[in-house]
Formats: structure tokens, sequence, C-alpha cells
């Protein structure tokens, strides 16, 4: 998984998090409203709400499997290599040094 996917998946969960927050707030708001209709779209959407929290739930599961496995990757790497990584490290300093000193 690139970082980009990563952090695209991780962003897609806290949107799906406002937008279950939402319509939890729009359903307790419309509580007292009546009718055929309203019932009727009031249980679709606590349907799909749970759904989307199930969907919710496996995401972030994979996401914390997902960065569990980066950070297990990372940590052998880094003991199998340990000069390189001072040396990728230090080069990623330098790096940043520059653009910050840009501004």
């Amino acid at each position: 998984m690139t970082p980009e996917t990563a952090v695209s998946k991780e962003k897609l969960a806290q949107d799906l998090k406002i937008v279950i927050s939402d319509a939890e707030d729009l359903l307790r708001a419309t509580a007292s409203q009546a009718g055929e209709k309203v019932a009727a779209a009031r249980e679709k959407i606590q349907d799909s709400l749970h759904r989307a929290k199930l969907k919710l739930a496996d995401v972030e599961d994979v996401i914390v499997d997902k960065g569990k496995q980066t950070a297990r990757a990372t940590d052998e790497y880094v003991r199998d290599h340990p000069w390189q990584a001072v040396g990728i490290a230090a080069g990623i300093g330098f790096v940043i040094g520059l653009l910050i000193g840009r501004r």
C-alpha cells in the first residue's frame, strides 16, 4: 500500500464518521415528524447507517493492520541496515532543513 493510499483511506474513514454523525443528528432532529413516508425513510436511513458503521470498523481494522505491518517492516530494515537508516534520516533532515531555510 502506498502512503497516498493509506492517507486516503484514513481520510475516507474520517469523512465517513462525519457523515454518520450528521445523519444521526438528522434522525434525532426529525424524530417528532409523523407520517408513513417519514417513518419508512427513517428506517431506511438507520439501516444504511448501521451498514456504514460496520464498513467503517472494517476499514479502520485494515488501516491499523497495515500500519502495524509497515512499522514492523521499518523496524526490521533499521535493525538489518542501521547505517543506511542513519544516512537516509540525515538526508531527509537535510532536505527538510533546506526547504525550511527557503522560507
